[in-house]
């Protein structure tokens, strides 16, 4: 009886410290998630602000949330199924004041964000500021995890940035009065080099693995259509700012190959948003889609006023629709976006899926 009863206490002792090895290496091996940029990623910091460019009313959010959540989108956003990819939770905003829990990662992204402070100012939380609240992050975790555990989370995280075309749609519809100096190629090289800036500096504290977007056709969105329609009497896109899309995506991946061979370490994704949002617009049904130019919730021309978005001018089925409001994405848009991002080809996604690149040392 004794001999059985230490049989049975040795076995649960070996159980309960395969558990605790279990535990112990998924820890280790978790990649966090730390989210930079604009509309397209933020998941409801600009609640937080008195006068930030807001999503917090229906019918944002109401697909899948059921309330508005600050989401520029009727669902979830591209980081939020990354998240759900690389099995981990939704990751919260930075300014929640219920975020007590941040070592699986933080979303600093702002709507109305862009890669120059000067870009909607006031209204909005630039990279610039976007960084300083991950440099309080990296002292928190210090504190919580104590630094040689923090060193290793920062080295296995990804860093996902979206951001530059409210830079860019700033600069084509203000150039006489805000930006009378600049070329587009000077302009283009200011953005590019805050974004590079960025990303140094979070290379510096310990960043090794960084997934970027380039920027879609944004000149070709309802809302920069109905704008060129307003002023210009245009019936399409507004070349202005597709052009300074394509210069932008041009010079990111030269720049991206130039922090490789710079940075120790320094490993990256670049997804092609351009190619991948423009096949859509250009052909919907083959992505299923019926609508590709007109968006879901709006009014005006391509409903594409932003502030016209409510209960009242919302489409009877969101699914059928590329866009939701005059820019950002539907739920199921964005979804087919981070599928692309996380185990896309290289035809779409380069020199590393998401997917491939969480997996380098």
């Amino acid at each position: 009886m004794e001999s059985e009863r230490f049989s049975n206490f040795s076995f649960f002792l070996v159980l309960f410290a395969s558990l605790l090895v279990a535990t112990s290496c998924r820890g280790h091996s978790r990649n966090a998630l730390f989210i930079f940029g604009g509309s397209w990623n933020d998941v409801g910091n600009n609640n937080y602000m008195e006068t930030a460019i807001k999503a917090n009313f229906l019918p944002y959010g109401k697909t899948f949330f059921k309330n508005a959540t600050g989401r520029a989108s009727n669902g979830r956003l591209v980081p939020d199924f990354i998240a759900g990819f690389a099995k981990l939770p939704l990751i919260p905003p930075y300014l929640s004041p219920d975020n007590n829990e941040f070592t699986n990662g933080l979303n600093f992204a702002s709507v109305g964000a862009g890669a120059l402070t000067e870009t909607n100012v006031g209204k909005t939380i630039s990279l610039k500021t976007q960084l300083s609240f991950f440099k309080f992050t990296k002292n928190h975790l210090n504190v919580k995890l104590g630094e040689a555990k923090t060193k290793t989370l920062l080295s296995r995280a990804l860093y996902m940035f979206n951001i530059g075309s409210n830079d860019y749609i700033t600069f084509a519809t203000h150039k006489t009065t805000e930006h009378p100096s600049y070329t587009r190629e000077e302009y283009v090289k200011t953005v590019i080099g805050n974004l590079t800036d960025a990303v140094q500096e979070i290379h510096n504290m310990g960043g090794r693995k960084f997934g970027f977007s380039n920027l879609g056709d944004v000149g070709c969105s309802p809302f920069l259509r109905a704008l060129n329609n307003a002023k210009n009497n245009g019936s399409g896109c507004m070349d202005e700012v597709t052009v300074l899309a394509e210069l932008h995506n041009k010079a990111l991946a030269k720049a991206l190959r130039k922090l490789e061979r710079k940075l120790e370490g320094f490993k990256y994704s670049n997804f092609n948003l351009f190619v991948a949002s423009k096949e859509r617009v250009d052909n919907p049904s083959k992505y299923g889609f019926k609508e590709g130019k007109v968006a879901c919730c709006g009014t005006g021309p391509y409903k594409g006023n932003l502030t016209g978005c409510c209960p009242k001018t919302v489409c009877d089925n969101v699914n059928d629709y590329l866009f939701f409001d005059g820019v950002h994405p539907t739920e199921k848009a964005n979804y087919q976006f981070a599928k692309l991002m996380w185990s896309g080809r290289a035809d779409i996604v380069k020199p590393y899926n998401l997917k491939t690149l969480l997996k380098k040392i």
